[in-house]
Order: structure tokens, then sequence, then C-alpha cells
């Protein structure tokens, strides 16, 4: 779940003013939303179809039916796109984590996180950003709202792989750190992809065994 960045207003239109309590949005405040809404659920689509460096503007704005002009008065770049999409999954990431129940085994808690991120995959639902693009970086380590659910959602993860290292449900001896990394990369396992474009396994069995590899390894017990 790697790679974004908040929605930029054009530097020619004013933001429209927040919605405090007891203040209703206004109708003009209210349609942009809707068409930020449309252009980040487009762009997740794209980029979990097509990926970020065949990804372009001119399709973003395509499938949601504006003009790119438009397009570009809530993102002013292919990479304030990318990270608007990325802020999205986290957001609802979070609001996954808070969905679990807390007294279940650390164990328990990974294992649905990382069902959770390969159902988001197969649904067409997960940007799949290049790690090396130092544009984007740059864009995404610019981002305070970016980092900081990043860094939230790493940490309560993080919290459960300690734990279950400390059960020994989990190796200790592997750093706590390559742990976390090698569950967020199930989000990009191409696993998924290559055992659903064969016809022959639902959705939830590829899950499943993957999650199996995941936690268990190759080895026959």
């Amino acid at each position: 779940m790697s790679l974004s960045v908040s929605s930029a207003v054009h530097p020619l239109e004013p933001a429209a003013p927040a919605a405090g309590p007891g203040r209703k949005a206004t109708f003009k405040a209210q349609m942009l939303q809707v068409r930020e809404d449309a252009i980040i659920s487009a762009v997740n689509r794209l980029l979990s179809e097509k990926g970020f460096d065949l990804m372009t503007v001119d399709e973003v704005a395509a499938e949601v039916g504006i003009a790119k002009a438009s397009l570009y008065k809530h993102f002013p770049s292919k990479e304030d796109l990318a990270a608007a999409a990325m802020v999205r999954v986290l957001i609802k990431a979070q609001a996954f984590l808070d969905t679990l129940d807390p007294s279940a085994e650390p164990l328990l808690q990974l294992k649905a996180v990382v069902r959770w991120m390969m159902a988001l995959q197969l649904a067409g639902e997960m940007p799949s950003l290049p790690s090396q693009n130092s544009s984007l970086r740059t864009k995404l380590m610019a981002n305070t709202e970016y980092l900081g659910l990043l860094m939230a959602v790493s940490e309560r993860i993080g919290a459960w792989i300690e734990a279950a290292q400390h059960s020994a449900h989990l190796s200790p001896t592997l750093p706590p750190i390559l742990v976390l990394y090698t569950l967020y990369s199930r989000a990009c396992d191409p696993v998924l992809e290559f055992m659903k474009a064969g016809g022959q396994y639902s959705d939830e069995a590829i899950v499943e065994w993957v999650v199996s590899t995941c936690f268990d390894g190759l080895r026959s017990r």
C-alpha cells in the first residue's frame, strides 16, 4: 500500500468554505466534491488496471466525462491524481482497521488486513504505483495527509506484528519492518492477477491460498 496527495485547488479558483457545525455546504461545494470523488474513483480504476506509467490525464478526464481543464482545477498534475488515490485507500484502510475486533489474536488481525488488501486488488480498487518514480515520491513525501495516514496505519499493523512475534506466531528473528513490507506487498501481488486470469478459481479461494502461502510458506506440514 505504499504509495497520496490531498486534492489541490486550482490557483485561480478559491476553495469553497468548509461546512462547519450547523452550516450546510453550498450547492456548488457539494457538486465540486461529487466531481472530485468521481475523479478519484476513475483514477483508482485506471491505476489498478494500467498502472501509473500508462495512465494518462486525458483518460481520467474522458472517463469522468469532463474537460481536462476542469480536471486540473481539482488536481494540477498526474502525480496529484495518484496521490489522491492513495490517500483514499489509506482512509479506507483506517476505516477497515476500526471494524476489527480489538480482542482478537494479533495473527488473526494481520490475516484479516492481508485479506482486505487482496480483495481490494481483485476488485480493481487498489492503485498500482511505481516505487522508484522520483516525481511521485517527492509529491507523496511532501503531503502531510498521506504521511500521517500511512504512519497511523503502519503503527497499528506494526503493533500486531510485534505482538505476534512475541507470542511466536511469527518468527521473532525477522525485523518487524520486513514483515510489514511483506504484508504490504500483498496489495500488489501479481499472483492474484495470474490466478484470476485463468478463470478457474473464485476470488475467495485465491485470497485464502495466498494468505496461506504468505503466513505458512510452501512446505508440506
